[in-house]
């Protein structure tokens, strides 16, 4: 240990910095070697401090310690001197995974032998002050001095940063002079422009389509994965990404897919098709489909069937409805099961190449992590092909044989399946099968068949990218690069597909889609549009980090798209008989409602006006109590776009003392004395079932055994549904379709519920309005 510190300190580290390093194992081990390397070149005494740090920086930042002696020597030899020089090594290496490296070419890149005179220096920076002259004496040390450094060092890549800020300093102040007192006063910053009004509300009121606008702070989520671009490896350059796996015949096997691919960018959304997508899925949706659209490349809709058991029809259907609905159109479909010919053969190759075997542990004795190791593991290459074989005849019961990989995942797991037998019948294949694959085997084959460049998956697959490597390496094919991104989690919800058919056993909920799940069927049928869900991943934004997030945001989304996108109409859903009494009695009128009373060039509908109209329960009080603004004996109110004032004449109650009409006078609001407020209403409506709905469950984290000890179950909200079965409302929706959505005046945002007749219409309460809570 004292000789490792004493080595360290030779080439300049202190000595806390010496022992940080060797704390690392890896790190320590990479400087020792570079700096033996170095000192054959230049002897012991021949590394000085400057060669020192280069090494150090280098040992710390290459990924590819074969390259290590190789960097070393160059360092050693003064070929490599500055950082500048170093960070064109790295990225020269880096882009050159495969022997033999040429030497000029390197050279060339890392400006090696160049030499940049001060004359040279000179001639740029004055080059540069001239082109912003006028600038420079206007603004004078209030100019932005860092543009004339990035510009001259441009011009100069090799030259040393320190001495191009001399020139920099030293040119300026010949132009310009020293500093006065005014230079040395903070430059007052521009006041922003206050942005009008009826502006405020056009910005307010945009709607995304696939991300590409946000209607709150942010980028859009095109923006965010045109960032990501940046960060991800370029098609072809699949070698550059950290922890990627390079083979002599990586290059060909890249070349190879650029010349099928063409170098553009291409994705995938591989869902299982045993159960419906939910909130979570659309972030996987938008990121798969949204990082290829926002970098022109192409997404492949691919079904994940290799469990016959789990699958149905209704889900394949649902997937791809869903996928359109959020606005996406995928380059292709295909399954998993288009390619399980090509997948048994590659593996028998993995079998032939010494990586796979037939095991006959149970599936009990593979659970879990401390799996015991199987006594077949070492069995002839010969045996295990024909033992496959007959697992393909079905000549084994399912569950006595599988065939494992030779391989240790990140996690630990030692040998993962690859096959196992199932006597299922496929919905594509039929009998044709007994064999299928796993997850493990299947999806890193099919991304290679399908060449795709970047497979985007959750975090929890970050333990499997070891295993994806390896396969594709083991059978020396097409490797793509595997990059993860955070799961998007809800409060107040349950997403897993087993925990949601516990649901619908039970009968807490109808189906997969009843409108208090997060599943996107559910939401469609609640009422949330398309647009409203793609804003809200964008907002949840592009992360690595797993993402849990409150309802309200999502709802603030939805908000946003159907304010400026449901039209108006006027519903009660408790409704209260109103006779105007100084109204004539077969008089009817027509009243114009705008569809969006903001913008009243997006148009408008008529309701009628007669002696009888009704109003909500709610708006009436027998007593008036302080802060009350609505209608009582003592106090008219105005009704919404009809013109009129309404003021009470009679209560009639029933037997039991409830009201149950109120006989009142209008007078046109021109002439009456202005109301406090104003009510909505309807007259000759249209009855129907209004469906309103609550949270599903009581608790934020409903799983949570510290939260809800008995299980999700016992945690369900009993008011979570409220079927009102003859609410009214006005006649403008006759001509609805399902989905169609309304803002129900001073009521909330609803929709048209796919279990409305032609006699009766159903719709379901997507949200409440955003109303001052201290209103009433």
């Amino acid at each position: 240990m004292a000789d490792t510190l004493a080595l360290f300190a030779s080439i300049g580290l202190s000595e806390q910095k010496a022992k940080e390093t060797m704390k690392n194992e890896a790190l320590s081990s990479a400087l020792k070697e570079a700096i033996s390397q170095a000192r054959c070149v230049r002897g012991a005494s021949g590394v000085d401090k400057a060669m020192g740090t280069l090494l150090y920086n280098m040992a710390s930042r290459l990924k590819d310690t074969k390259r290590l002696t190789f960097l070393s020597d160059n360092i050693a030899q003064r070929k490599i001197c500055t950082e500048l020089q170093l960070a064109a090594a790295l990225d020269f290496v880096k882009s050159h995974p495969q022997d033999p490296l040429n030497q000029k070419e390197f050279e060339d890149t890392c400006g090696v032998g160049l030499v940049v005179t001060p004359e040279q220096v000179e001639d740029a920076v004055e080059s540069v002050i001239k082109k912003h002259k006028d600038q420079l004496l206007k603004e004078r040390y209030h100019f932005n001095m860092g543009l004339l450094m990035g510009e001259a060092r441009a011009a100069l890549k090799w030259a040393d940063g320190k001495i191009i800020k001399n020139e920099v300093d030293m040119q300026v102040l010949h132009l310009i002079g020293p500093k006065t007192e005014a230079d040395l006063e903070k430059k007052a910053k521009p006041q922003k422009a206050k942005v009008a009004v009826n502006e405020g509300k056009v910005k307010k009121e945009e709607v995304a389509v696939n991300g590409e606008v946000t209607t709150g702070e942010g980028k859009s989520l095109m923006e965010q994965l045109r960032g990501e671009a940046l960060k991800f490896h370029k098609p072809g350059e699949n070698y550059k990404t950290e922890g990627y796996v390079v083979t002599p015949n990586t290059m060909n096997l890249l070349k190879n897919h650029l010349e099928i691919s063409g170098g553009q960018i291409r994705t995938r959304f591989p869902p299982e098709p045993n159960g419906i997508l939910h909130i979570g899925h659309a972030k996987a949706i938008n990121f798969n489909f949204g990082y290829a659209k926002a970098n022109n490349g192409i997404c492949f809709l691919r079904y994940d069937d290799t469990n016959p058991e789990k699958e149905e029809e209704k889900y394949f259907t649902a997937i791809k409805d869903m996928v359109e609905w959020l606005g996406y159109k995928p380059y292709t479909v295909t399954h998993a099961s288009d390619n399980f010919q090509k997948l048994y053969e590659l593996a028998l190759e993995l079998i032939r190449r010494g990586h796979a075997y037939v095991c006959h542990q149970k599936g009990e004795e593979l659970k879990g992590y401390n799996v015991p190791p199987s006594p077949w593991r070492d069995r002839p290459m010969e045996e295990s092909l024909v033992l496959f074989e007959r697992m393909k005849r079905g000549l084994f019961a399912e569950g006595e044989a599988t065939l494992r990989m030779k391989m240790v995942m990140e996690d630990g797991k030692m040998d993962p399946v690859a096959y196992r037998i199932k006597y299922t019948p496929h919905h594509r294949t039929g009998n044709e099968w007994c064999i299928y694959p796993t997850y493990d085997y299947t999806h890193c084959l099919c991304d290679s068949i399908e060449n795709i460049s970047h497979s985007l998956c959750t975090k929890e697959f970050q333990a499997r990218r070891s295993s994806y490597y390896w396969l594709c390496n083991a059978l020396d094919v097409y490797c793509p690069v595997q990059w993860e991104f955070g799961r998007l989690n809800l409060t107040y919800t349950v997403v897993s597909k087993r925990k949601i058919i516990k649901l619908v056993e039970t009968g807490v909920v109808r189906d997969w889609d009843d409108p208090r799940l997060f599943t996107l069927t559910a939401l469609r049928r609640r009422g949330f549009p398309p647009e409203a869900i793609n804003n809200f991943c964008a907002r949840v934004g592009v992360t690595v980090s797993q993402t849990t997030t409150e309802p309200h945001l999502l709802e603030s989304c939805v908000r946003d798209v159907l304010n400026c996108t449901a039209p108006r109409a006027m519903a009660v859903l408790e409704p209260l008989k109103v006779t105007i009494s100084n109204h004539p009695e077969n008089s009817k009128s027509e009243v114009q409602v705008p569809d969006f009373p903001a913008d009243d060039d997006k148009g408008s509908h008529t309701v009628p006006f007669t002696k009888t109209i009704f109003i909500e329960q709610s708006d009436f009080r027998e007593v008036l109590e302080k802060g009350y603004k609505r209608l009582t004996p003592e106090q008219p109110v105005g009704l919404r776009h009809a013109g009129y004032v309404i003021s009470v004449q009679k209560v009639i109650k029933n037997a039991q003392g409830a009201v149950v009409e109120l006989e009142v006078t209008c007078s046109s609001s021109d002439t009456a004395e202005k109301p406090k407020a104003f009510i909505h209403w309807v007259s000759q409506p249209l009855v129907c079932e209004v469906r309103l709905y609550e949270r599903l469950f009581l608790h934020k984290h409903p799983e949570d055994p510290s939260e809800v000890p008995n299980g999700f179950l016992s945690d369900i909200n009993p008011n979570s549904l409220q079927v009102i079965s003859s609410a009214l409302v006005d006649t403008s929706v006759r001509g609805a379709k399902v989905f169609d959505k309304f803002q129900f005046e001073r009521v909330g945002y609803f929709s048209l519920d796919p279990d409305s007749t032609t006699d009766k219409f159903v719709f379901n309460r997507t949200l409440t309005l955003k109303e001052d809570p201290g209103k009433i």
